[in-house]
């Protein structure tokens, strides 16, 4: 999967690129869909106030979010794409700063822990799974989170909670 990598103020001066890069390599390996060398995907790193623009635009929600997650294809055509073509747009993806900095300091989590979190959930969203649509879908989801996240030595951000 290639990445179109964005970053704006607020966010600091960090490689976002290389940890994002590093995240989608980590859910590639976990979920066979997105290893599909065809598929790109764009990734902003950006601010609250411009996250809840585009939450309320598209989403009728009026409130900031820590990330966001546009979809382009279809859960069974992403399954479908073979490894042959033309560049495929798997979606978008947006992280809010403010929201991660401090959901990341009331976790006790370094920003980049968390930051990396937040894509591999963006980019299984993209690639179809859905946390909202049952209990047994949420625990899918998070396992795989977990398991990418323990890829790049980042701790299972559900174990406190559960």
């Amino acid at each position: 999967m290639q990445l179109e990598i964005d970053t704006e103020a607020p966010w600091p001066e960090a490689d976002w690129a290389a940890l994002a890069e590093r995240a989608a390599e980590a859910i590639a390996r976990v979920e066979p869909a997105l290893a599909n060398e065809r598929l790109e995907a764009s990734l902003l790193f950006t601010s609250d106030e411009e996250i809840h623009q585009l939450n309320r635009e598209w989403r009728q929600r009026d409130k900031p979010t820590n990330v966001l997650s546009f979809p382009m294809l279809e859960r069974e055509d992403l399954l479908a794409l073979s490894p042959e073509g033309p560049p495929e747009m798997l979606g978008d993806i947006a992280l809010a700063y403010e929201t991660c900095a401090r959901e990341a300091a009331e976790k006790g989590v370094p920003l980049e822990h968390h930051a990396t979190h937040l894509i591999v959930h963006g980019l299984l969203h993209l690639a179809g799974h859905d946390h909202e649509t049952s209990d047994e879908d949420a625990e899918a989801m998070e396992a795989l989170e977990t398991k990418a996240l323990a890829m790049l030595g980042i701790a299972d951000p559900y174990g406190a909670a559960q």
